[in-house]
């Protein structure tokens, strides 16, 4: 999959704000600076567009980025962040959870994990979410240039088990920093859209 082209179009709470050509829509979910915007950086080859932080609970909006002026990759404000009032999250839960259950454009979810951790209670709810939506799923675990090589097998073992994952559920190591798993989410992105291969 070549990425000739890629924007970010809009910031959405309501369904009325979002994107209205119809176009198919992969939405990324996770926790809070587990390393959603630097993904989506490194999958389009832009190093700023998806806007990245080190302070968690950044992003509080549905943000939509329009690719290859065919389709989206829509960025879900991170789960899990405590400072962030009760009521502020109950209303992003509520905005979510709208798109996740009622957007006909949806047809695939990233969920990424921080492979360094084992998932969290927040992580399993979010996961059978997913895994019940009937939607295609892949599994993303970020940051593994931060644990040596070694540890990946260990460390996804893990993350399996706690998840309780499918035997033929995908779960790829990523690293936006060495370029590890671009292309496997590339594939999965080309398949799930069902674009021709270039």
């Amino acid at each position: 999959m070549i990425i000739k082209q890629a924007e970010y179009t809009v910031s959405a709470v309501k369904s009325s704000q979002y994107p209205q050509e119809g176009e198919k829509e992969i939405a990324l979910v996770g926790r809070s600076n587990v390393g959603k915007s630097s993904l989506i950086n490194k999958i389009i080859n832009r190093r700023g567009l998806a806007r990245t932080s080190s302070q968690p609970g950044k992003t509080r909006t549905l943000n939509f980025y329009h690719i290859n002026d065919a389709w989206y990759f829509v960025d879900l404000p991170g789960y899990g962040y405590a400072k962030v009032s009760k009521s502020m999250q109950e209303s992003w839960a509520k905005f979510i959870n709208d798109y996740l259950a009622k957007r006909e454009e949806l047809v695939g979810i990233i969920m990424i994990i921080d492979i360094r951790h084992p998932p969290t209670k927040d992580d399993m709810t979010m996961y059978n979410w997913v895994k019940q939506s009937g939607l295609p799923y892949l599994l993303v675990a970020t940051k593994a240039d931060k644990i040596a090589r070694g540890k990946w097998l260990k460390n996804r073992k893990i993350i399996q088990e706690k998840l309780a994952m499918d035997q033929d559920a995908s779960l790829v190591c990523f690293s936006a920093t060495s370029g590890q798993g671009v292309e496997e989410v590339k594939s999965w992105l080309q398949n799930n859209l069902g674009i021709e291969e270039e």
